[in-house]
Parts: structure tokens; sequence; C-alpha cells
């Protein structure tokens, strides 16, 4: 099995990345946008970027529009950059699992922190949360 789309996906994570931080200069695309996956197809016929965009849903939406707007400059940088005959079509996809995951890690916070107060003052002890009563045992 050959390792090519591999290596393409790779050198198009960097290109797409660094166009994204440094050549791109469409103000919809946010400053806080990271590529997080790069899909090749196995005939090399078009490539997946899948990019994170921390914001709100606006900012995530206005950035895929500036980044579908500035997808032949980065075709551009890309076939510039790979030595194939037929450079990989790029497409765009938003990927939404890092911003949930975030999402889920704070509501988890939330929840312990909730079960902790409840716990203390359960213990007549709000003042310390994770101690222990002398009363136990």
């Amino acid at each position: 099995m050959s390792h090519r789309p591999e290596r393409i996906s790779s050198v198009i994570r960097e290109v797409v990345s660094d166009a994204i931080a440094n050549r791109l200069s469409d103000p919809r695309i946010s400053r806080f946008t990271s590529v997080t996956r790069v899909t090749v197809a196995p005939d090399l016929e078009y490539a997946e970027v899948s990019v994170s965009v921390m914001g709100t849903d606006r900012e995530a939406r206005r950035t895929m529009e500036g980044l579908n707007s500035a997808r032949g400059a980065v075709q551009s940088m890309l076939a510039k950059r790979l030595d194939i005959r037929r450079c990989p079509t790029v497409r765009f996809e938003l990927d939404v699992g890092l911003k949930k995951g975030f999402e889920i890690i704070r509501e988890l916070d939330r929840l312990n922190a909730e079960r902790e107060a409840r716990e203390a003052q359960q213990r007549g002890d709000p003042s310390e949360s994770g101690a222990a009563t002398d009363s136990e045992g």
C-alpha cells in the first residue's frame, strides 16, 4: 500500500495552515482557525480539509465563507508546493469536535463543582468542601 496520500495530506495541512496564519488577508477568516485534519482521496482527486474555528457560530460561518472564497489562492499555493501532475481539489469543512469537547469539559467541571458544594453543605462545612469530619468512622 502506498503512503503517497498520507505524504500529500501532510503537505496540504502545512500549506493551508501557513496560508491561514500568514498569507490570506480576508477579514472574514478568524485568527483562531486551525487545520484539524486533512483527508486525501486514494485517487488524489480531492482533499477534505477540516478546520476548527474557536469563537461563535457566526464567526465560524464567516470563516468558512472566507476560506471558500480563497480556495483558488490556496489551490495555487498547493500546486506550487506539490510536485505532482494534478493537484487535489481542496474542499473545506467545519470541524466542531474541538469546540464540542471544550463545552463538554466545561459542563462537567460545572457539575462537579455543584456536587462538591452539595456534599460540603450536607457535611455542614461549606468552607472546606474536600475535608472529612471527625465524627466519621
